[in-house]
């Protein structure tokens, strides 16, 4: 489990794209081709960046000018809106009297208040958090010190191109699904996931910058060994993290091609690698997928 948390944190919380001096031969791009049909565009990405990762690919670039339709995870204005942070709260905080020291090992807490106090995080705020929410409250603060950003996304980029040009906007998932993969997991994995996540802070933004580079390049093997490595030493967080929603993911594809409606699909990196990944499914289904 020492590396799964930085690779979970690159399907919740970030996402890549790169600023080389020289344009790669590939990008983290594919074209879903269908008889009679525009092309469908898949693009990975991570959901948090830092300015060096800009501009993106012109190749990326024309391909949405040339969609019709922005498909994403998530409906980031859903994400923002105030009903949604407090049902996102409702679930992430205990509410039923327990305390985060009662749900995890002594050891481990003291490991987490001690974090905590590192990323100016106080005893009492992590005391009322979920342990999946002490992992990811206790990772962001490394990474936003590294000059990582949410509001540099490459899911928040084109949101708000397609929202300014007026561009239809779809999303494979509600935020409270999102919430439910990490909320209705047992407790014992989400005190792994804890336990991941405070072994590997200090290595997360080289990891974070390593998987990002490769994304870069259009290296999907890398990004393949660096992510899907360490999910599959939790089977359950693979399936319910990537394997589950990927099949998920299928049909509203299927829908753009049926329709011979030129979408452009930006999902997690991690969702496009591997063999269940949204790529190898569309394979499977019979469908031309090629990287650009």
């Amino acid at each position: 489990m020492r590396r799964l948390f930085t690779c979970l944190a690159v399907v919740v919380l970030v996402g890549a794209a790169s600023a080389l001096a020289q344009a790669p031969k590939k990008t983290f791009m594919w074209i879903v081709s269908a008889p009679g049909a525009p092309p469908t565009y898949l693009v990975g990405s991570l959901h948090i960046l830092t300015p060096d990762y800009y501009p993106l690919s012109a190749r990326i670039e024309q391909a949405f000018a040339q969609s019709k339709v922005l498909i994403e995870e998530v409906d980031i204005d859903e994400m923002t809106a105030p009903g949604t942070v407090m049902a996102v709260m409702g679930k992430a905080l205990f509410t039923d009297g327990r305390t985060l020291d009662q749900v995890i090992t002594p050891a481990l807490y003291k490991e987490v208040i001690t974090r905590g106090e590192k990323a100016g995080l106080p005893a009492a705020a992590l005391q009322r958090m979920k342990p999946w929410l002490a992992a990811v409250s206790l990772t962001v603060p490394a990474l936003s010190a590294a000059g990582f950003n949410t509001e540099l996304g490459v899911d928040k980029y084109f949101f708000d191109k397609a929202k300014k040009a007026g561009l239809e906007r779809r999303a494979l998932e509600t935020v409270p699904y999102q919430i439910d993969r990490l909320d209705q997991m047992a407790p014992a994995v989400q005190e792994a996931m804890l336990k991941s996540a405070i072994a590997d802070i200090d290595n997360q933004v080289s990891n974070v910058k390593t998987i990002a580079d490769a994304w870069a390049r259009g290296d999907a093997t890398t990004i393949e060994r660096q992510l899907l490595a360490a999910f599959l030493e939790s089977p359950v967080i693979y399936e319910r993290m990537l394997v589950e929603r990927n099949r998920n993911w299928i049909e509203p594809v299927e829908t753009c091609l049926k329709q011979k409606t030129a979408c452009f699909v930006v999902v997690g990196a991690a969702h496009l690698v591997g063999p269940h990944s949204v790529i190898a499914l569309l394979q499977k289904k019979g469908y031309k997928v090629e990287q650009q």
